[in-house]
C-alpha cells in the first residue's frame, strides 16, 4: 500500500509527478480544511502534507496520527503552531533562499508605482481623460535621491536596499533585530531605531516576519511620526500593520500614499476601503509569483517533503527540536 501525501493549494503540482509510482497523492484547493469531509478522511493515513497557508495546529495534529512532515511551499511559516509540531515529532519546513531576488524587485516596483502614480496614470490614458498636458495634479514624487528607511533587514529587505541604493542613489536606513554588517558595508544602509527611521524616511519598507511582536507593528502612533510626503510599503504580512489606522493616516494626509501587497484577510475583499483609495497601490500577494521562482520554490519543497518521509534531515527544518524526540 502507498504512503499518502496531501497537497493544499499546491500550484505547480507538475512537480510531484515522480513521487506518483510510490506515493499516493491527493490533491486539495480551495476547500476549508476544518469542514472538507475528503480532506479530514484523507489526514486519517496522511504521513506528509506540502502546500501553501495550511493551519498546521493541534486540531489538524489530532487528525493526522501518521503524519510525520508539513512541506510550506514558502519562506514563510506563521501558519506552524511549532511548539504543537514538535510536542507531536512532526517536522516544519519552508523555502528560503529562492524568492529574494524576485520578491524585492516586486516591492521596489509597487513603491515605484506608487510614487510616480502609474496604475492612476495607466486609467487616466485609458479612460481617455488624456486630452492635454500634464498639470500639476497629475505629477508623481521622485526615488532617485531620496531616503528609503526599511524595517526587517533580511534577505529581501537587503535585496530592496540593494536596488535602492546601486540603482536609484538612495539613502538608505534600517531597523532590525540585529545589525546587518553586510548591507552597511554594501549599500551604505545606516543602522537606526524605528523612530529615527519613521521621521527621515521618504519611503518607509516593511519586511518582517509575522510574530507575536510584530503584529500591528505599523499603528496610528507609527504613521504619525512619518513624514507628510512619504509613502509606505507594505511586501511582509497584512497582519503586520493596524489596517484601521493606515486608513486613517492616508485619508487625513498624514502621509502621502501606500503600496501594499499583503492584507490582514486575503484575498483582500473587493469593497476593503483600502480599494476605494487612489493614492493606494494595490497587488494580490505577487512578491514571489513568477513561473522562474515558483518552481524552485516548488522543486525546493517536494525535496524538503522526501527528505522528512524518507527518514533523513531536511535541509530546510524550522523546528529542530524535533529531532530530539
Amino acid at each position: 500500500m502507498k504512503r499518502k501525501i496531501i497537497t493544499y493549494n499546491f500550484v505547480l503540482t507538475e512537480v510531484l509527478e515522480p513521487l506518483k509510482n510510490d506515493y499516493d497523492i491527493e490533491f486539495f484547493e480551495k476547500i476549508n480544511p476544518r469542514t472538507d469531509a475528503h480532506f479530514l478522511q484523507a489526514l486519517k493515513e496522511a504521513e506528509g502534507i506540502i502546500g501553501l497557508a495550511l493551519p498546521v495546529d493541534a486540531e489538524l495534529l489530532d487528525r493526522a496520527p501518521k503524519l510525520k512532515i508539513v512541506s510550506n511551499n514558502s519562506t514563510g511559516y506563521n501558519n506552524f503552531k511549532l511548539e504543537e509540531m514538535t510536542k507531536r515529532g512532526v517536522m516544519g519546513t519552508n523555502t528560503p533562499g529562492v524568492l529574494e531576488g524576485t520578491t524585492a524587485d516586486a516591492i521596489f516596483a509597487i513603491l515605484l508605482a506608487a510614487a510616480r502614480r502609474i496604475p492612476e496614470m495607466d486609467q487616466f490614458v485609458k479612460t481617455g481623460r488624456w486630452q492635454q498636458h500634464l498639470t500639476t495634479e497629475q505629477f508623481g514624487i521622485d526615488v532617485h535621491h531620496k531616503t528609503l528607511g526599511i524595517i526587517g533587514m533580511g534577505r529581501i529587505g537587503s535585496e530592496i536596499a540593494k536596488r535602492g541604493h546601486l540603482g536609484f542613489d538612495m539613502n538608505i536606513l534600517y531597523h532590525n533585530r540585529t545589525r546587518n554588517l553586510e548591507a552597511e558595508k554594501k549599500y551604505k544602509a545606516a543602522y537606526c531605531d524605528k523612530e529615527t527611521l519613521l521621521k527621515e524616511s521618504d519611503f518607509v519598507v516593511l519586511m518582517t516576519p509575522l510574530t507575536a511582536e510584530t503584529e500591528n507593528l505599523m499603528g496610528a502612533q507609527e504613521f504619525k511620526l512619518m513624514k507628510p510626503s512619504a509613502i509606505f510599503v507594505n511586501g511582509s504580512r497584512g497582519k503586520t500593520v493596524d489596517e484601521d489606522a493606515l486608513i486613517r493616516a492616508l485619508k487625513t494626509k498624514a502621509i502621502h500614499g501606500a503600496a501594499l501587497d499583503v492584507y490582514q484577510i486575503e484575498p483582500v475583499r473587493p469593497n476593503h476601503p483600502l480599494l476605494q483609495l487612489p493614492n493606494v497601490v494595490t497587488t494580490p500577494h505577487l512578491g514571489s509569483a513568477t513561473f522562474e521562482t515558483e518552481q524552485k520554490m516548488a522543486q525546493l519543497a517536494v525535496k524538503n517533503l522526501l527528505a522528512g518521509l524518507t527518514g533523513k534531515v531536511p535541509k530546510n527544518l524550522v523546528n529542530p527540536d524535533v529531532l530530539n524526540n
